[in-house]
């Protein structure tokens, strides 16, 4: 027991580092001084409410590009860095690509795919996950354009399309912001935005 206990207050002194609940009982777990379900009980106990929606939109705004997934015609995920517009109210995202892209070849034959967002500050993501829809129109490409695309792409007629991210949920985790997701499963805390 004396040995448990040094090396528990030895824990304790590191995590006055992260000064953090869940620490605190990762370390009486580690020294079996609490059993998990106890743990588990405390940090929903201790943990404050917390906006979902907030928490994701605090989470997408630090973060300046995205994964953008999509699924190959053999089932293949594939992921690549893309750098979206702010979500809309309805959660719904924007982006360019060039026409010519696999993402666009494979959009077109599977509409489904996730729009990842991690802010590494605080070890926390948003996944928009729904479908996507190719916009050609000119007048939806200027009224959804960011200007830091310009570069890019020569024109914003033929050489470019926009893709529109249209959530079925939005799956949020963030660590320093108390939205953990289901103890057990490891499942996101999620929500649903208004339908279009």
């Amino acid at each position: 027991m004396t040995r448990r206990l040094a090396s528990t207050s030895l824990a304790a002194v590191r995590l006055t580092r992260t000064r953090s609940v869940f620490g605190l009982l990762v370390v009486l777990l580690t020294a079996g001084l609490v059993q998990p379900e106890h743990a588990l009980l405390a940090q929903a106990a201790s943990a404050p409410a917390v906006d979902l929606r907030s928490a994701a939109r605090s989470i997408v705004n630090a973060a300046v590009y995205a994964t953008f997934v999509t699924v190959d015609a053999d089932g293949q995920p594939q992921a690549r860095t893309v750098q979206p517009v702010q979500p809309d109210s309805n959660w719904v995202v924007w982006f360019a690509t060039n026409p010519r892209t696999r993402k666009v070849q494979q959009l077109r034959k599977n509409p489904r795919a996730t729009l990842h967002y991690f802010d590494r500050d605080r070890l926390s993501y948003v996944a928009i996950v729904g479908r996507a829809v190719l916009v050609s129109d000119l007048a939806q490409k200027r009224a959804h354009w960011n200007p830091a695309w310009t570069p890019f792409y020569a024109d914003q007629d033929t050489s470019v399309l926009l893709i529109r991210v249209v959530p079925d949920r939005v799956e949020v985790v963030g660590v320093k912001l108390g939205v953990n997701g289901d103890a057990a499963t490891w499942r996101p805390a999620s929500f649903v935005p208004k339908r279009l």
